[in-house]
Order: structure tokens, then C-alpha cells, then sequence
């Protein structure tokens, strides 16, 4: 190696290190002050099952003209098996209307939900194990052809104990989660573990557990994420969580705590912490509204739920 060639690898090497050093705050994330470009806001995302009866492009526009730029998808509410229906040119074409709406994939969710039926990932039975597995890995070239990021692990019913312990469940949680990273990291995804209230779930319950399991699978493309609804079980406020977590969270949910979209709680004022949080670490990945009450319709869940967005955003300094 040359000199001038071993001047510029040290000085590359240093900044390298500077940078990393800077950080400390979650992944993809920077803090006030260093070299890197300025900060670009939250990016908003909606999840889409509460326009299940719609079509895709409609879907995409309510999205679009309500303010997100992307759409977090809930593949059950497009197929009638499975994910293998909507083939090579029909993934194209929704790429393209995305698009056409200046939104993106922001990844998927309720990954297990039926249909297909029968799935169950932390059972004792193999072969179901086995199929369910399978299915993931289907999802994960889904979400990949579509560009999303992320695939969040909730599904809930899917990974209940069935006659098993739930340490045996974490045990096959983590078994076949391992059997899919490297699939995923290969399509760009990230599998993120999803921390469910006992309301839902035996197994999974704290931000705690799911970091053990992820760090128990030890692979970079398994992950943890942030859903404020789901935060029952945490014996800590949002705002110290998220602190706590910041470094592994790469996904956030957000909704009313009783899970209705914002606006219909008091969000708007019990939020604004968690979320100075997010922007004084500068956090870049996405913010995605997800509701389980789908009665007031797509289109006032959107408008309502940015309207507090905004809200939430002008309290911040």
C-alpha cells in the first residue's frame, strides 16, 4: 500500500469510527450534530386491512392524499390461500401504483393471519411447524419484491403455547425464525419481533422478552419493534422504553391504547414524549398507523389519525 493510499484508509478509517462513536441512538438513526445530512422528519406510514374491501389503487390513494408516505400491508387482505396467487406481474403492478402515489412498501404485518389456515409457529407438531415456516419464507420474497423493509412479527394466535411451556415455545419461536434469516437478509428484509400484551399472547410480552428472543437467534435480520397498544405489560412510560430499546427498535406502531385510530383517545397528549424521544434521536425508519376497529372506514381512519400526527408533531421542540 502506498502512502497516499494508507493516508486516505486512516483518514476513511476515522471518520468511520467518529461517526459510530457519535450515534448511540437506534439503528439508521443520528444525532444533532454530526457530519451526516440534516434529519428529514418522521415518515408516516398506514396499515392497510382496515381498505380490505378496496382495491389496491384506491387503497393507495387514500394513503397518499391522507399524507403517508407508505402503506404497511396485511397480506391476508389480498389473497384468497396465500401469497403465491399474486405472482411476478401482479407484484410489479402494485409496485407501480405505489409509486404512481408517491408512497412505498413499508412492510408487512400480521404475518400468520389466515388465509392459509392451519399455521402455527411455536407448536409441538413438526410438521405444521414445518409449513408454517415455509409460509414465512413466502412472505419473505413478498415483501422483498414489493421493496418493504420490514416483516413484523405479531400474529399472536399463531405463536400461543398449544400443551407446550412457553420456554418450548420461545424454543421453537426462535428455531424457526433462525431458519428463515438468512432468506431474509438476503431479500433486504428484517423479521422484527413484535412484544404482544398477555391479552393477546402467552407468548412474548415485554420489549424484554422480545429482544432475548431476537438476541437468542443472534442474526441481523431478526430484530424488535415499538407498538404503543402493546405496551400493557411494560411497567415503564413510552418515552423511557423507547430510551431503553433504542438501539434495536426498527419499526413503530402507534394507535389509541384501546386500539382505535387517533384521535378517538387521548393520544394526542399522552404521546408527545415518546415522540420527542423519536426526534431527539433522530429516528428514520417508519411510523405506521395500525387500528383494530375498521368501522369508521379507510379514509376517516387515514385523515383522523394524520390530523393527530400533526398534532403530536407541533408539540414538539
Amino acid at each position: 500500500m502506498s502512502d497516499c493510499t494508507r493516508r486516505d484508509f486512516i483518514r476513511r478509517s476515522g471518520n468511520i469510527l467518529y461517526a459510530a462513536a457519535s450515534l448511540g441512538a437506534m439503528p439508521g438513526c443520528r444525532k444533532t450534530g454530526t457530519p451526516a445530512e440534516e434529519w428529514g422528519g418522521f415518515k408516516f406510514a398506514m396499515c392497510n386491512e382496515s381498505m380490505g374491501e378496496l382495491s389496491w389503487a384506491e387503497q393507495c390513494r387514500i394513503v397518499s392524499e391522507a399524507g403517508y408516505k407508505g402503506i404497511e400491508i396485511a397480506a391476508f387482505t389480498l389473497v384468497k390461500e396465500g401469497v403465491r396467487e399474486i405472482d411476478a406481474d401482479a407484484r410489479r403492478q402494485m409496485v407501480s401504483v405505489m409509486k404512481d402515489n408517491g408512497i412505498e412498501c413499508a412492510g408487512l404485518h400480521w404475518l400468520l393471519a389466515p388465509p392459509p389456515e392451519g399455521l402455527h409457529f411455536t407448536t409441538s407438531d413438526a410438521a405444521v411447524r414445518g409449513k408454517t415456516v415455509a409460509y414465512l419464507d413466502e412472505l419473505i420474497d413478498f415483501c422483498g419484491d414489493l421493496g418493504g423493509p420490514h416483516m413484523i412479527f405479531g400474529s399472536p394466535k399463531q405463536r400461543n403455547t398449544v400443551g407446550i411451556s412457553i420456554e418450548e415455545a420461545k424454543k421453537y419461536f426462535a428455531e424457526g425464525l433462525a431458519q428463515v434469516a438468512d432468506h431474509a437478509q438476503a431479500r433486504g428484509v428484517k423479521i422484527l419481533v413484535e412484544a404482544l400484551g398477555e391479552r393477546l399472547t402467552d407468548v412474548v410480552n415485554t420489549l424484554a422478552e422480545a429482544l432475548e428472543l431476537a438476541e437468542r437467534v443472534g442474526h441481523p435480520a431478526v430484530k424488535i419493534m415499538f407498538d404503543f397498544s402493546n405496551t400493557a405489560d411494560e411497567t415503564e412510560a413510552y418515552d423511557v422504553l423507547l430510551k431503553k430499546y433504542r438501539k434495536h427498535i426498527h419499526h413503530v406502531h402507534v394507535q389509541e391504547m384501546d386500539g382505535r385510530h387517533l384521535g378517538t383517545g387521548t393520544a394526542v397528549k399522552d404521546y408527545v414524549k415518546a415522540f420527542q424521544t423519536l426526534k431527539d434521536v433522530e429516528y428514520d425508519k417508519w411510523v405506521s398507523v395500525e387500528v383494530f376497529d375498521f368501522s369508521p372506514g379507510g379514509k376517516v381512519i387515514a385523515e383522523e389519525s394524520m390530523r393527530i400526527l400533526r398534532q403530536i408533531e407541533d408539540k414538539l421542540v
